[in-house]
């Protein structure tokens, strides 16, 4: 253990902890909405997550972007990213839950079997992707990871003593933020939103009000995936990287932070992966990088343990307006 290499630069490991933290709490938001209103695991959201990296890979190679491109290009090609991704991972998740999930509603069937389907779907959507990948274009699109020519040129924006704060560090922390506070407002100020956590709180009664489940239930899994679809493209900014499994990791780190932080509240979740990221990337600073994600496992077991309900512990829908 090396607490000094920690405490040597405890302002750059926080801001990356930070940083990493802003991603998996936007993907912990899938998992959050769904549990809230379905009490559902849904595992198969981390393949909806690794879907929205590969999309924006197909629009920066289309775009022919990279590091040499202009700032309108590269503004056009960010935008372009943001609304394909979102877009494609919102359709995923919207036909996880018409495909899988919605037959197995309409038979009441128990918990357990949803919990199966979840894992069979993350298997099947998986080994699906990365069969069309080798299929259609061979080696390295199987199995190997793929770089991703992100067009954004990382620069210093401020330097407070030995913590560089990058426009990377910005963006990602302040779209996440900003995506998770809209997301907060929209679920507790609309009509929409209303619907969502009346069903989430009694879907009998809500029926009764005249709320249509299926419609909310859509709704839920179409905001979950357009919020991985946001965090596959900072993800993507920050680590230039995909890989056809690329989800299985994200989504168990991002399901932890949900945990942390109460699943099934979306603040939870905000709060739950700025710290679960934080601990991952002290874990990595005292002891090494290659403890990092059997932090988040740890982390996972203790809070299981110990507070099950998370930190906050509030459900979706007993959330207060």
């Amino acid at each position: 253990m090396d607490f000094n290499a920690l405490f040597d630069n405890l302002g750059g490991a926080t801001l990356d902890g930070l940083t990493r933290g802003s991603i998996y709490a936007l993907v912990a938001l899938g998992y959050t909405m769904v549990y809230g209103v379905l009490r559902l695991i849904n595992f198969a959201h981390s393949e909806v997550f690794m879907v929205g990296t590969w999309v924006v890979l197909a629009v920066y190679t289309m775009l022919g972007v990279g590091e040499g491109s202009g700032l309108g290009m590269v503004l056009l090609a960010t935008v372009l990213a943001l609304v394909a991704a979102s877009l494609a991972s919102a359709a995923v998740a919207l036909t996880v839950e018409r495909v899988a999930y919605r037959p197995l509603r309409k038979k009441n069937a128990p918990p357990l079997i949803f919990l199966i389907t979840a894992i069979g779907c993350s298997l099947v959507l998986v080994e699906i992707f990365g069969f069309v990948l080798r299929y259609f274009f061979g080696a390295p699109f199987g199995r190997a990871p793929v770089g991703i020519p992100s067009p954004l040129q990382t620069k210093t924006l401020i330097e407070l003593g030995d913590v560089r704060i990058t426009n990377v560090n910005v963006l990602v922390i302040l779209g996440a933020v900003l995506m998770m506070v809209a997301l907060d407002i929209f679920v507790n100020k609309s009509r929409l939103g209303r619907g969502v956590r009346a069903v989430a709180q009694d879907p009998d009664t809500a029926a009764l009000m005249g709320v249509n489940q299926d419609r909310v239930i859509m709704l839920v899994f179409i905001l979950g995936g357009a919020m991985a679809g946001v965090a596959s493209l900072l993800f993507t900014i920050r680590f230039d990287i995909t890989k056809f499994d690329i989800g299985f990791i994200i989504g168990i780190k991002a399901f932890t932070a949900a945990v942390l932080g109460g699943i099934g509240n979306l603040r939870g979740a905000l709060v739950g992966g700025l710290l679960l990221g934080i601990v991952e990337v002290y874990a990595s600073a005292v002891f090494s990088s290659n403890w990092a994600d059997v932090t988040a496992f740890v982390v996972l077991v203790l809070v299981l343990m110990f507070r099950p309900t998370g930190l906050l512990g509030e459900s979706l829908g007993k959330a207060r307006a």
